[in-house]
């Protein structure tokens, strides 16, 4: 096991058909495929990879109508809107999901996980709700959206659902342009050897764009500035802890 795990820090995108082999060669000696599978398992640990469709719905989960259209968002935390891309990570992929404030555009939460499942996008969920408090979330209608914890966790802080029409990215048209930034501004220009690296980057861009860069769409205020406006001492409290 801790073999497996020194070669899937070094790279994440092997599988273990892959490890199995690699193993063999290093430790020469016999190993069973099937038991590097198992081991993987029980550690939680697969290949890194694009996956396809990554708002594939679970037919038989609740669909929620989209509620923008009559209740278009006017003040910070009237919308907050999630969805999840890929990043590209040691020669693999993993999985970003963040939740962006419609009207600051201000990145409340994220989280970068080599898994594309639920638990990731709640633990983004749940470090937004330190920094306030929606009255609905919209998402596109993938499974990960559509799944009981999910809703559940949304509706335990009484917080609405809202879902895009189906084919329909432009219904959350605000996250779609922060990842196009996300990914040219950062991304692009980086080569991401490992999970925590990618973290690390990810996570110091995101505060340059919440505290420091201006959007032409905001008057040129940052989204820090528009979103703290009515609390500055709400602000200040965030950037102290950042400190």
């Amino acid at each position: 096991m801790n073999e497996i795990c020194n070669l899937y820090e070094k790279c994440c995108f092997l599988g273990y058909r892959r490890i199995t082999e690699i193993l063999k060669r290093s430790l020469q000696r016999k190993i069973n495929a099937k038991k590097i599978l198992r081991l993987m398992r029980k550690m939680g640990l697969q290949a890194v990879y694009p996956k396809r469709k990554l708002s594939k719905r679970n037919e038989d989960d609740q669909i929620y109508p989209y509620l923008l259209k009559k209740r278009p968002p006017n003040s910070p935390n009237d919308c907050w809107a999630v969805d999840i891309t890929y990043i590209r990570v040691c020669g693999g992929y993993a999985y970003l999901t963040a939740l962006i404030d419609w009207v600051s555009r201000r990145v409340m939460g994220w989280n970068l996980s080599p898994f594309l499942d639920t638990s990731s996008c709640l633990q983004a969920l749940n470090e937004g709700l330190k920094e306030g408090h929606p009255n609905m979330v919209n998402s596109d209608q993938g499974s990960q959206f559509t799944s009981k914890a999910w809703i559940e966790l949304l509706e335990k802080h009484n917080i609405d659902v809202s879902m895009d029409g189906k084919g329909r990215c432009i219904d959350n048209i605000h996250i779609e342009r922060f990842w196009r930034s996300l990914k040219y501004e950062e991304v692009y220009l980086r080569s991401y050897e490992s999970m925590q690296e990618a973290r690390e980057s990810i996570g110091s861009y995101i505060k340059f764009y919440n505290k420091d860069r201006p959007h032409q769409s905001l008057g040129y205020k940052t989204p820090d500035e528009v979103h703290w406006a009515e609390r500055p001492e709400k602000m200040n409290y965030v950037e102290a802890l950042g400190q």
